[in-house]
């Protein structure tokens, strides 16, 4: 990764949890690379975990397979439905196949590509090579995303997720009967050793937490909309959660979710609600997105 500045958000925190929150990887593997002198504070190695960072140090993670990839360029013919925007911030209605930043497999094409076209003024926000993005969408999910124009704006919206402040809905199809109207599930999420590909809930993983309310159940097949609101931001959260607790996410292939009864060719999730503080006008600012008409589709099939 290159050098990043630690933003007021992130000062007094222990050194691996902010290179884990940097690099959104586990806690385990931050500190490993901690351990094994890849960290330097300031240009001087630091080995020792529970470092409280300080505000404006220097942070370098010198790890290949986490190293920030060259600045991604604008790209003109990506369509960005972009509900939102002003000085400091985004808001993106993302649609299901776009991914957000350039990543292994996916150097160009998109989300912050196609921004880059019409707002320059995010390259370097926060990161080199994914400019402007605070929390992500998998390429399967469609809905709302925030995304940052300042470095201000950036570590204002930061320490909402860190602190959980952040709100966020999602609208899930399930597989089967939920027990109760309402739930959680907390349980830490990690790489899973099977299928390095996937997540799974594992002992060892970061914490994670997801709340849902049953909207409505179909008996023929037994399925349940439900809505789940995110209390913190794992890689496929929801879709690990609800399929550890046997209700995969319908036409959710990698977690147990594809199955004939209903043909949908991507997880059947939708952001439609997100809400936050705004970081220079001192009020909440909240956005809802309908679900779009793939998903609407599979429920007018149902009520048919």
């Amino acid at each position: 990764m290159s050098s990043e500045s630690i933003p007021e958000s992130l000062q007094g925190e222990r050194l691996d949890r902010v290179v884990a929150f940097v690099l959104d990887m586990s806690r385990n593997r931050a500190g490993n690379l901690i351990d094994d002198g890849k960290v330097t504070l300031n240009g001087k190695v630091e080995q020792a975990r529970s470092r409280r960072v300080q505000l404006g140090e220097i942070l370098n993670v010198s790890d290949e397979k986490n190293e920030d990839t060259d600045a991604p360029e604008p790209e003109e013919n990506i369509e960005i439905p972009v509900v939102y925007a002003d000085d400091e911030v985004l808001v993106v209605d993302k649609p299901a196949g776009l991914v957000v930043h350039p990543g292994a497999g996916n150097m160009t094409g998109t989300m912050i590509n196609g921004l880059l076209a019409s707002w320059p003024d995010l390259r370097g926000i926060g990161s080199k090579s994914r400019p402007g993005i605070v929390h992500r969408l998998d390429r399967g999910t469609s809905g709302l995303l925030v995304v940052a124009r300042t470095q201000k704006a950036y570590d204002h919206l930061s320490a909402q997720l860190l602190d959980r402040s952040m709100g966020r809905w999602y609208t899930a199809l399930v597989w089967g009967e939920m027990d109760s109207d309402t739930g959680s599930v907390d349980a830490p999420i990690g790489r899973s050793k099977k299928d390095r590909i996937r997540m799974a809930v594992i002992s060892a993983g970061r914490p994670a937490k997801t709340n849902y309310e049953v909207t409505q159940r179909w008996s023929d097949p037994t399925v349940s909309l439900i809505r789940c609101k995110l209390e913190t931001g794992r890689t496929h959260q929801i879709r690990v959660h609800l399929s550890a607790i046997g209700h995969p996410l319908i036409g959710d292939e990698l977690y147990g979710g594809k199955r004939s009864a209903i043909e949908l060719e991507r997880p059947f999730l939708h952001a439609s609600f997100l809400e936050f503080e705004h970081p220079s006008r001192n009020e909440r600012v909240s956005f809802e997105s309908e679900i779009p008409s793939d998903l609407k589709e599979v429920l007018k099939d149902l009520s048919d």
